[in-house]
């Protein structure tokens, strides 16, 4: 259970680093680099800086997994950071952890038959119902009164990114996490470079400071989840990290950024406590 909380807390610092970087870096790509090869340093370092291919079996399927949850991680990351300067850190938060909710979950139920406890369903229909909770309006959900396209594709991406994790815990080899990391966030920095040598954006030293500072949660939730898996359900371990992300973020939105919720939005909360504790009963 201590990792899930990690992952909780580390999810949350990644979307705060994110706010407090706001008008403060001239390439979010470069930052988005930089934390990219904050973790592809981090990982490799866990690795002894050798082993990139090791002789153990599965590498190859790792590598695989790798790549594909790096594109995603890289997608996922960028449509966050658009989002929060365009719909703010609670509502962008709120569709990325849903994402992360749905998706994950879905596939571990119908590919890999976890079965929820009833009062596990409550908490994971409590969780759907606080996230829709927190952005219904009389004309719609969402700013604008629909959902954005924007954010259903950070919800797509962030879900696709999170299939992964339980994919490589159920199939790949425990010995390889490390190296399933370093192929993960590999990919992504590799996509990033591209992109910015195609748009010719150059990193200064905030691009620098706020990557490093996004990158290390990044890395060390995605490694918490990982080991959360190993002894928490997947049925527990997906809804409890997003919801109790979006605890943190709001409580923190709210606090330091000074933003307001409705008494629609405080019920809400409401509900995602009493979502936390059925998921873990």
């Amino acid at each position: 259970m201590i990792y899930l909380l990690l992952s909780i807390f580390c999810g949350a610092m990644v979307s705060i680093s994110m706010r407090l970087s706001e008008g403060k870096v001239k390439s979010k790509l470069c930052m988005i680099a930089t934390n990219y090869l904050t973790c592809l340093t981090v990982a490799w370092g866990l690795m002894g800086f050798q082993n990139v291919f090791p002789a153990e079996e599965g590498i190859i399927e790792t590598l695989g997994m790798g790549t594909f949850n790096g594109f995603f991680y890289m997608l996922a990351l960028i449509m966050n950071q658009y989002n929060i300067s365009r719909n703010g850190v609670v509502l962008s938060s709120v569709f990325s952890k849903m994402g992360g909710l749905l998706i994950p979950l879905l596939v571990s139920i119908l590919i890999f038959r976890e079965a929820p406890t009833m009062f596990q369903f409550i908490g994971f229909v409590l969780s759907v119902v606080s996230v829709i909770m927190l952005n219904y309006r009389k004309d719609g959900i969402g700013a604008g009164g629909s959902f954005k396209l924007s954010l259903f594709a950070l919800l797509v991406a962030e879900g696709c990114a999170g299939i992964m994790s339980k994919v490589f815990n159920e199939t790949g080899n425990s010995i390889l996490a490390s190296n399933f990391l370093f192929f993960t966030f590999g990919t992504a920095f590799l996509f990033c470079v591209i992109v910015i040598l195609f748009k010719k954006e150059r990193p200064g030293k905030n691009e620098l400071m706020y990557g490093v500072m996004i990158g290390l949660p990044n890395f060390m939730g995605s490694r918490f989840v990982l080991k959360a898996l190993e002894s928490v359900p997947a049925v527990v371990v997906y809804p409890s990290r997003s919801v109790g992300t979006i605890v943190v973020i709001t409580l923190v939105g709210m606090l330091i950024f000074k933003e307001r919720l409705t008494k629609q939005q405080l019920v809400a909360m409401a509900v995602i406590l009493a979502a936390l504790i059925l998921l873990n009963l």
